[in-house]
């Protein structure tokens, strides 16, 4: 019993400190005052049960994101976040590149869909994280949550190791603050 309630107590401590720092980043990339993650807390102290929405975007919702939505849903889950992973693309290719779906079974990752989808408004108004990666974002409405960009991430097509080690790098800088800032929450 004590190890359900300890890990209900980190669970909900991670998820609110996940949240704060999307209010935080919101605050800086949006112009507005630098804000610290407490101050996003007491903005917004619902957050500790809520699973944060985390959007991969790319042109053609068939390489970048689709990595970038794989590394990250595992290493966040690995790590204890609760996250809900999606992917898209501005211009959504038929089919996901057969290179990376090879990539990442060949990985051990499942691929979380073959046929890539169209980013909805829906998407940008749920989403708590957007991760774009070279994408035109013109035809989308503002995001409610953070807008992140990853425009330097290589195109997969021009070569495919470079691509998938910026993105990993990407992946693994963004899940580590995401955990430092859970971590500095803990009572």
């Amino acid at each position: 019993m004590a190890g359900t309630v300890g890990r209900f107590r980190m669970e909900s401590t991670m998820s609110l400190a996940r949240h704060a720092l999307v209010i935080a980043l919101a605050a800086v990339v949006t112009g507005g005052p630098p804000i610290s993650a407490g101050t996003a807390i007491a903005q917004d102290a619902h957050a500790s049960s809520a699973v944060q929405q985390v959007l991969f975007m790319c042109p053609h919702g068939a390489a970048k994101s689709v990595l970038a939505s794989a590394y990250f849903e595992r290493l966040a889950k690995e790590r204890g976040l609760n996250v809900r992973v999606l992917s898209a693309g501005t211009e959504p290719d038929s089919a996901v590149a057969p290179a990376v779906a090879a990539h990442l079974q060949r990985q051990g990752y499942a691929t979380s869909t073959t046929t890539p989808r169209k980013a909805t408004a829906d998407d940008m108004a749920q989403a708590d994280l957007v991760i774009s990666l070279g994408c035109d974002l013109s035809g989308l409405p503002t995001p409610r949550g953070t807008l992140v960009r990853w425009d330097d991430v290589p195109a997969p097509s021009a070569d495919f190791a470079k691509a998938d080690e910026a993105i990993r790098a990407k992946v693994e800088a963004l899940v580590d603050e995401l955990v430092r800032q859970a971590a500095s929450r803990r009572p």
